[in-house]
């Protein structure tokens, strides 16, 4: 959900990883001058907060377009859902006022957001598509992502997202992103009931034969109290999602990974932001 007063806009997507490979897409657009958070509506998508930096209700209903991600095939269907997130941690993060940072922090803030959190929780609800219904159960689980400020896809040189969610206590989030004054690392891990945040993502990435998309990754998250948290993400589907906006390329791999850590398994996100050159080629190579 964007809400981009300054613009005169709001804009709301909900996108839903569906079986056989699908993914579909609900999505509006309307005129918003003035900042709201509790009741964000846009077309068929609609966000409710319940329960301050605790709960959220999101439904969704219409007509969806989806396409499978292997074969490029498209259709429309029925969808609908109707979950609700209630938060398994605290929100971490800042909102980012005061703090400009320098050299890559500096350069990051300027393209990606002036703040961001992220909170782990579990899913309640259901997905229906076709007349299907979905149910969500005990085990779905995920990361509340928000940021204030820009969002500019074409700045970032690369980005590596992850969203890690192994059980109910154990969750890392946080990016590596790409700028002209080198690379920034935030993120976080929430482990045996408290929070830290990390320093350095040690990522190593197996690729598909595109050399291009992420097909197993290796990550070494360090925290700031030297604890090396070890993971290993094995993507289950990856959404190609390309852009262009003057005139510069960028592609954005969502990917749905199943991790492990220390002999448990979670899942969650592993999301690759590439610019592209001329030839199609990341022009950051991919680690």
């Amino acid at each position: 959900m964007g809400i981009r007063p300054n613009e005169g806009t709001i804009d709301g997507n909900c996108a839903v990883w569906l079986p056989g490979n699908e993914l579909g897409f609900l999505f509006g657009r309307r005129e918003q001058s003035e900042m709201i958070d509790r009741v964000l509506e846009v077309g068929d998508v609609r966000y409710e907060m319940l329960e301050p930096m605790r709960r959220w209700r999101i439904t969704a209903s219409g007509e969806a377009r989806i396409g499978h991600l292997a074969t490029g095939e498209r259709r429309r269907a029925p969808l609908s859902v109707d979950a609700t997130f209630e938060a398994l941690i605290p929100a971490i993060g800042s909102d980012g006022q005061g703090r400009e940072g320098q050299g890559a922090a500096a350069e990051a803030r300027k393209l990606t957001g002036k703040g961001h959190l992220e909170q782990a929780g579990r899913w309640s609800g259901c997905i229906e598509l076709d007349g299907v219904r979905h149910e969500l159960g005990g085990e779905a689980r995920g990361n509340r992502d928000k940021s204030w400020g820009p969002r500019r896809w074409g700045g970032p040189r690369m980005w590596r997202w992850f969203s890690i969610n192994v059980g109910d206590a154990v969750h890392f989030g946080g990016i590596r992103i790409g700028t002209d004054a080198g690379d920034l690392h935030r993120g976080w891990v929430w482990k045996d009931g408290e929070h830290a945040s990390l320093r350095e993502w040690d990522v190593r990435t197996e690729l598909a034969g595109d050399g291009l998309t992420q097909r197993v990754v290796h990550l070494r998250a360090t925290d700031k109290r030297d604890r090396v948290h070890e993971l290993r993400g094995e993507l289950l589907r990856v959404a190609p999602l390309p852009s262009e906006r003057d005139g510069k390329k960028t592609l954005v791999n969502e990917g749905l990974a199943r991790w492990s850590h220390e002999g448990r398994t979670g899942y969650g996100i592993a999301e690759y932001l590439h610019q592209l050159d001329a030839a199609g080629r990341p022009i950051t190579p991919i680690d």
